[in-house]
């Protein structure tokens, strides 16, 4: 993102993981709110599907075991599952992402000595939600002797090794925002004074039950010879992949 929160360049690596615990060789059929699937399905059907929002999958690939001469046919993920927990499907989508955090950064040079960093981070995620293990690295030049900080929430300081300001918040809820201000004081250099090359604010993070690419889950359907009831259950994780924002 860029530093007044516009979107540069965006996109989702997505994976289905499955994790089976099944006896016999039962057959699973795998619904998602896929563009191309739905109007299949809807083909198939002779009637409009109520499906909600739509995404559009890219450069998909699946697991050995599932039929791809059915999904060729029908769009429908359908297979044999082995035992226990493999990759079903990987995808990646550059459509109508949704992203988790805005950042907004404020850095003023006061002088040859002194800047001045302002971020401030929203989630825009549910207000049911939250964020885990949210760190936020502000990058600082290498010359930098001193800093102060205030955060709204959780804990910041400076680390030397990676010449960033660190800000860690434990939990993030959804629909808040949160502020780091600092002051930084920088030891005096001879060279003529140029204006400060900043790398990228990097932030990393997971949420739970959130999709950012909009994927859905809309049925698991099994079928065995002897008919036994199953349970099927389904969690969601989006978690930061390269994640920056420019300063």
């Amino acid at each position: 993102m860029s530093s007044k929160g516009s979107v540069l360049r965006c996109d989702v690596t997505g994976k289905v993981l499955m994790k089976c615990f099944l006896s016999g060789m039962p057959d699973l059929k795998l619904g998602l709110n896929d563009k191309i699937g739905l109007e299949k399905e809807s083909q198939l059907k002779s009637r409009p599907t109520k499906s909600g929002k739509t995404i559009e999958l890219d450069d998909v690939t699946f697991h050995q075991c599932v039929n791809l001469t059915r999904f060729n046919s029908e769009k429908t993920v359908s297979f044999v599952p082995p035992d226990g927990e493999f990759e079903l499907m990987k995808y990646r989508i550059t459509e109508g992402v949704n992203l988790p955090f805005r950042v907004l950064p404020t850095i003023k040079e006061l002088g040859r000595t002194r800047m001045e960093v302002n971020v401030k981070v929203k989630s825009v995620f549910g207000a049911k939600m939250f964020a885990l293990g949210v760190v936020i690295k502000i990058p600082v030049p290498k010359q930098t002797a001193k800093t102060n900080f205030q955060v709204t929430s959780g804990r910041a300081k400076y680390n030397p090794a990676i010449d960033c300001l660190v800000w860690k918040i434990r939990k993030f809820p959804g629909q808040t925002e949160s502020t780091l201000s600092a002051e930084v004081e920088l030891i005096s250099t001879i060279t003529e004074k140029k204006s400060l090359t900043r790398p990228p604010i990097q932030m990393e993070f997971q949420v739970p039950m959130f999709t950012a690419s909009g994927l859905r889950v809309r049925f698991l359907k099994v079928w065995e010879k002897s008919g036994y009831s199953t349970v099927e259950w389904v969690r969601y994780i989006t978690k930061a992949g390269s994640y920056e924002i420019r300063c």
